[in-house]
C-alpha cells in the first residue's frame, strides 16, 4: 500500500493551486460533522416512513455512485469540506449537490439504485417489462426526447431516458419526495404506470430485510492517489465535450459589424457580463452540465471577437433574445445525440 503523504494542518486554507496538487487519499476527510450527516440522517428518516428500514453504508469517494450490486453508496468529497466545494466552484463552475434540495434530490436518487440492488429487483419480471433490461450497457451519449411524457421529470429533466437503471431510479426519488403529489401531476402521462408500480412494489418491501448486506465500498477516497488537479483535468475533460455548431447567421441577429454601432460595447463585453446568470438558467431548463455550456459560451465569444460583432439591441431585449440563442444551440446539442451520461 502507497504511503500516505503528510497534509499540512492548514491545509484549507491554501490557494487553488497549491490545494490542487494533493492526493485525494491524503484528504483528512470524514462524513460525521458534516453538513451531508444530517442530509443523510434526513434521507434514513424518509426511508424509514415508508418501511423501507435496512442498513445503507455511506462512504467517501469521488463523485456520486452506488455500486452495482451493493447496499452502499458514494458521496462526492467535495461535500465533505466547505473549502472543497469553493474548489469545485471554481473548477466545474458549479457543485453537484452543494445545495440542500438539490443534493437531498440526488440522494433520493441513488436510494432508488441502493433499494434495486438490495432487494435484487432487477430479477422481476415486470420490474424488466416496465423499465427495461438492467444488463443493456449504459451509453456514454444518449439522445433525449425532451416532450415524452414515458419518463418522469426529477433530478436532470431526461436523465431517466439515458438507461433502464436510472429511470427506475429516478421514478424511486420522485416517489420518495415528501409532498411529490406524483398522482396528480403525472396523471394521464404513462409514466404514471410506473409511479404505480413503484408504490405497489414499495409497499410490498416495507418492513422486509435487505437481501444484501450494506458495508461494500468501491472506488473509496481513500485508494484515490490521484491529486486533485489530475482529478479535475480528467473531469473537465470528460464534461468539455465536442458542443454544437453555432451559426453566424444567429450571431448577427443580435450584434452587428455595421459602422453605425461602432460606439456600443461589444458582443464579448455583453457575453462577459451575463455569462454566469445565463449558463446558470440554461442550465436549469436543459439538465446540460455548466462546463458544458460554459464551453459554447467561450467559443460563441470567440467567433463574436472574429466577426468584431458590437451590440445592437438594448440591453434587456438583447440578453432575453441571448438566452433564447443559447438554450437553442444547447437543445439542438441535446438532439444531436450528444448528451453525455454522467460520470
Amino acid at each position: 500500500m502507497a504511503r500516505a503523504h503528510p497534509v499540512p494542518d492548514n491545509w484549507a486554507e491554501l490557494p487553488d493551486e497549491s490545494l490542487l496538487d494533493l492526493r485525494l487519499s491524503d484528504l483528512p476527510l470524514t462524513l460525521a460533522g458534516t453538513v451531508m450527516e444530517a442530509r443523510v440522517a434526513q434521507l434514513k428518516a424518509e426511508l424509514t416512513s415508508r418501511g423501507l428500514d435496512f442498513p445503507i453504508h455511506f462512504y467517501l469517494a469521488e463523485e456520486w455512485f452506488t455500486p452495482d450490486g451493493h447496499a452502499s453508496m458514494a458521496v462526492p468529497f467535495y461535500l465533505a469540506h466547505p473549502r472543497l466545494e469553493k474548489l469545485e466552484q471554481a473548477q466545474m463552475l458549479a457543485v453537484e449537490g452543494g445545495e440542500h434540495e438539490w443534493c437531498m434530490r440526488i440522494l433520493r436518487h441513488e436510494a432508488g439504485h441502493v433499494v434495486d440492488n438490495a432487494y435484487k429487483l432487477r430479477l422481476r419480471k415486470q420490474r424488466r417489462e416496465l423499465f427495461g433490461k438492467s444488463s443493456l450497457p449504459y451509453p456514454e451519449f444518449y439522445t433525449p426526447k425532451p416532450y415524452s411524457k414515458s419518463f418522469v421529470l426529477h433530478l436532470d429533466p431526461w436523465y431517466a431516458q439515458s438507461h433502464p437503471d436510472e429511470d427506475f431510479a429516478e421514478t424511486f426519488a420522485l416517489w420518495l419526495t415528501p409532498g411529490a403529489n406524483w398522482e396528480q401531476r403525472y396523471a394521464g402521462w404513462p409514466a404514471i404506470k410506473k409511479l404505480e408500480y413503484m408504490d405497489r412494489l414499495m409497499r410490498s418491501l416495507a418492513g422486509k430485510p435487505a437481501l444484501v448486506a450494506a458495508g461494500d465500498e468501491v472506488d473509496p477516497l481513500r485508494r484515490q492517489r490521484k491529486t486533485l488537479r489530475q482529478h479535475y483535468r480528467r473531469k473537465r475533460r470528460h464534461y468539455g465535450v465536442d458542443h454544437p455548431a453555432f451559426y453566424d447567421r444567429d450571431l448577427r441577429r443580435l450584434f452587428s459589424d455595421a459602422a453605425e454601432h461602432a460606439d456600443r460595447p461589444t458582443a464579448v463585453q455583453f457575453i462577459q457580463r451575463h455569462r454566469r446568470a445565463v449558463r446558470r438558467m440554461v442550465a436549469e431548463w436543459t439538465g446540460i452540465y455548466q462546463y458544458t455550456i460554459d464551453k459554447v459560451l467561450e467559443d460563441m465569444m470567440a467567433r463574436s471577437r472574429e466577426l468584431k460583432l458590437r451590440m445592437a439591441l438594448p440591453e434587456d431585449q438583447a440578453r432575453q433574445e441571448f438566452t433564447v440563442l443559447l438554450t437553442v444551440q444547447v437543445m439542438n446539442y441535446l438532439h444531436s445525440g450528444r448528451h453525455r451520461v454522467a460520470l
